[in-house]
């Protein structure tokens, strides 16, 4: 039994008027807070869903995203049809613009779209990212066919210091190629927000890719307790599912989840997954340290 007083989840609505076609756009946000791991045992599926699970990452014409209290990461997704978007400040950030105190990683997931940052525009096609910096002025979102709109996931994390925004392609990323068929696990992870590529304060992002074939992602399961984590997954069919990992490694739950979801990984956590059909996943990391490969891994036959 639980207190729900304590474990509330806050929902805000804002709407705001579009300028160019003076329709009523939506900012949705979540506050999600941290759990305990002696606690997170004792969770049964539908409060796990609640707490780490992100349903719902992309609505027409809605900016939703979940304000984390996992290092403050905030996990969300624009989707601009017939509007243009801005990603506003909400009201947890206390700030004028929502970079101000902030960064932002972000990758297109859908149709070819614009993403203008005060006054420095970026086109991202599919799978194409962009980082913002530090810095006060709006971030606007809109697509370039409304037939097929863009999908703009993204991650932003604390920043302390002002570093400039650059797009970053799978041809600029650090590709470090893993697995193999015989195992399930062949892929390719497009390290693309990462320090190798670019300064950052502590956001790291990338985007793993797997094989025809291969369904099993982060095997063997780590944890890095100096940074928490955001898993996104996409190109899921319709009629598919992926089953997502968490817990300690002596005390596993999964979560079920369908394409263009999203879920919250702890720093005490392991973070894996393996799906009904080959996907991709965009995996973001917030903390104290930068290092990629700062990872206390486990062997597969210590999971429980």
């Amino acid at each position: 039994m639980y207190f729900a007083h304590l474990f509330v989840t806050l929902h805000h609505i804002i709407k705001t008027n579009n300028s160019k076609q003076n329709n009523k756009m939506k900012t949705n946000y979540e506050i999600r807070y941290a759990a305990h791991p002696e606690d997170a045992k004792s969770y049964d599926t539908q409060r796990i869903r609640r707490d780490f699970l992100i349903e719902k990452v992309f609505a027409q014409d809605e900016v939703n995203m979940v304000y984390s209290m996992y290092d403050r990461m905030v996990v969300g997704g624009a989707m601009p049809v017939a509007e243009e978007l801005k990603l506003e400040a909400i009201d947890p950030l206390k700030a004028p613009f929502f970079t101000t105190r902030r960064e932002v990683g972000i990758f297109n997931v859908g149709g070819a779209g614009t993403v203008k940052v005060g006054d420095e525009v970026f086109e991202l096609d599919f799978k194409e990212a962009l980082y913002i910096g530090r810095g006060d002025r709006d971030v606007l979102f809109s697509s370039k066919d409304a037939q097929k709109p863009a999908k703009f996931y993204f991650n932003s994390t604390t920043a302390h210091a002002e570093y400039p925004c650059k797009k970053i392609t799978k041809k600029d990323a650090v590709v470090a190629h893993m697995g193999s068929l015989e195992m399930s696990n062949e892929r390719n992870i497009n390290k693309m927000i990462v320090n190798q590529v670019l300064p950052t304060c502590q956001l790291q992002m990338g985007m793993t890719e797997l094989a025809t074939g291969s369904v099993w992602n982060t095997m063997p399961a780590h944890v890095h307790s100096r940074r928490m984590e955001a898993y996104f997954y996409f190109e899921v069919p319709e009629d598919q599912a992926v089953c997502h990992f968490m817990g300690e490694v002596e005390e596993t739950r999964h979560i079920w989840m369908r394409g263009d979801q999203a879920v919250l990984s702890p720093e005490w956590s392991i973070h894996s997954a393996a799906a009904t059909h080959n996907y991709t996943f965009i995996w973001g990391m917030g903390g104290e340290n930068l290092d990629y490969g700062d990872q206390d891994f486990s062997k597969i036959t210590d999971l429980r």
